[in-house]
Order: structure tokens, then sequence, then C-alpha cells
């Protein structure tokens, strides 16, 4: 892969999480707005997205208070697990050991935070209103299963990022094992978002996933929304 299209692609993964964090920062600002219950997902499943595109649902994300933020996190964080356990199945030994990370890291997470949640919010209800955002992996093998995945997985993070910056720009972490902790999430998934990305455009000439398609040919050429509108 060129030097030249490394770059663009950091550039681009950077340009994101800047309009993420700006666009959270903003929310958070208007205090005079009771904060929403709990965050939201498109009613539609992934496979039919409606005119708001894959990503219009982010706008709507929403982090109440510590409790609340752990809860949602815990049954995204199983999503993404599930989702995970099917890579095993690739050709791919790259997306294989993706797989096996995130299912070891996230897991471990989830124990943590149902710790948190039993000692610090006992009865606290789950994240019962919580939507899936990933494709049915079961069913899909080779190369159909690698990017799907990726396609899913990009904005899977972007949320969890997005969780993660609100609860800590609102300053509503009430213990600081759970602030240290989102600002893990938010670091070790932009990273993991990052890799994500360059393979998909490294594999099947995509920029991005849904979130952020490079409708172009690849990383060696501008596509019609280029390499920095990543949100568009």
């Amino acid at each position: 892969m060129k030097p030249s299209a490394i770059a663009a692609i950091a550039a681009g993964a950077t340009l994101a999480t800047a309009a993420a964090v700006t666009g959270i920062a903003g929310a958070v600002a208007d205090t005079t707005s009771p904060p929403a219950a709990t965050w939201q997902q498109p009613t539609a499943p992934p496979t039919d997205w409606g005119p708001m595109g894959p990503c219009g649902w982010m706008h709507n994300i929403h982090v109440s208070d510590e409790a609340d933020y752990l809860t949602h996190m815990v049954a995204h964080h199983e999503e993404a697990v599930a989702a995970a356990r099917q890579l095993q199945r690739s050709n791919r030994p790259q997306i294989r050991a993706l797989g096996a990370s995130i299912v070891t890291t996230q897991n471990a997470e989830i124990a943590t935070m149902k710790d948190w949640l039993a000692k610090w919010y006992p009865g606290h209800p789950g994240a019962r209103d919580y939507r899936p955002m990933m494709r049915d992996l079961s069913r899909l093998s080779g190369d159909a299963l690698d990017e799907t995945f990726l396609q899913d997985m990009i904005p899977h993070h972007m949320a969890a990022i997005m969780m993660s910056q609100r609860l800590l720009a609102s300053r509503r972490a009430e213990h600081p094992e759970v602030a240290d902790f989102a600002a893990k999430v938010r670091d070790a998934q932009h990273a993991e978002m990052f890799q994500m990305r360059r393979y998909l455009a490294d594999w099947f000439g995509e920029w991005g996933g849904p979130c952020g398609r490079w409708d172009g040919p690849g990383p060696h050429g501008p596509g019609p929304h280029g390499p920095g509108n990543m949100m568009d």
C-alpha cells in the first residue's frame, strides 16, 4: 500500500473522530434540555437503513447517566462479541485475530461493567430497548463474511466511541473507574476502527464502511465524496 494512501486513511480517520467529538460536545453544551433516558438506534434492520443512511442514528445517541452508559455498553459489547465469534470461519488470519481480540477484550469488559452495575446500581434495569446494529453473519463465509463484518463493525465502534466521549464530555461519570474505562474504550476502539478501515480499503476497495464509504477506486484515487468526508 502506498505511503500516500496510508496518510490519507489516517487523515480521514482523524477527521471522522474529530467531527464526532465536536458534535457530541455541542449537544452536551445545551444544558437547558433534560437528558434523554436512552440512546436510540434505527428501528429498521441494517439491511434496510432508509433515507437517513446507516449513520443517521448517531445524532440520537444519548447517555443520561453513568448507569445508563454501563447498561447500554454491556448490550453493545455483547452484540460485538457475538459477531466477532463468527470470524473464526474467516479465511484471513488478520480477521480471525481481530475477532479473537474483540471477544477476549470485550468479554472481560462486560464482566467488569456487570460487577460495577451490581455493586453501585443494584436493581437497575438492563438495556431492554437495545436494537441490534450488526447483520446476521452466521450464513456468510469467505469475502462476504469479512466484508460484511467490517462494514457493520466500523459504525458499531463509532457508536461506542461517541457514547464514551459523551459520558466524559458531560462529566456524568460518578466513579473514576468508569471515566478511565470510557476513555480506554474510546481510544482502543478508535484504533481498531482505523485498522478495519484499512482492511476494507486494501481488500475490497472501500473507504470506511457504510458510515463513510469511499465510492471511488479504493485508496489510490478520489471518489465522489473524497477521503476526508467520512460521515457524509
